[in-house]
């Protein structure tokens, strides 16, 4: 969805952030894991859905990445309300680095290179509808 340059890319389920790479016994070699792949596929998808027919954007970009996460059957009643209203936030897995990373799925997709990003705020909450939120708008040059 866009609206005055503005994209919003949206990707329902627990947010997943990218996996460390793996290394294989046999070769030597680094894989990324099935996990991390499957998940920026799935992201990746949401974002030519998004995208429509619009090309890669270009120049300097500022996006907001909101991971919402399902509030944990453990809460409480008034844990799980103070969770629904953000006073209670996520300080579990994925850090915020690795969910930034997952972004690396929308190059030449959203932007031409994530190196675009001159500006990036990310922020975890509970939710009762998980998934993630992608705000990206263009910035002056």
């Amino acid at each position: 969805m866009t609206d005055l340059g503005r994209i919003s890319i949206r990707l329902a389920g627990e947010p997943v952030g990218k996996g460390r790479p793996r290394f294989s016994t046999k070769s030597g070699r680094a894989f990324t894991p099935s996990k991390t792949r499957s998940y920026e596929a799935q992201l990746k998808y949401a974002a030519q859905q998004a995208m429509g027919e619009r090309a890669p954007l270009d120049g300097p970009l500022s996006v907001r990445v909101v991971a919402s996460f399902p509030v944990p059957q453990s809460f409480s009643k008034k844990k799980r309300e103070l969770a629904l209203v953000h006073v209670l936030r996520p300080t579990k897995v994925p850090d915020c680095d690795n969910l930034l990373k997952t972004l690396d799925a929308l190059n030449e997709v959203v932007w031409r290179d994530d190196k675009q990003i001159v500006d990036a705020l990310v922020q975890k909450v509970y939710s009762d509808m998980p998934g993630l939120l992608i705000l990206v708008e263009p910035l002056p040059c």
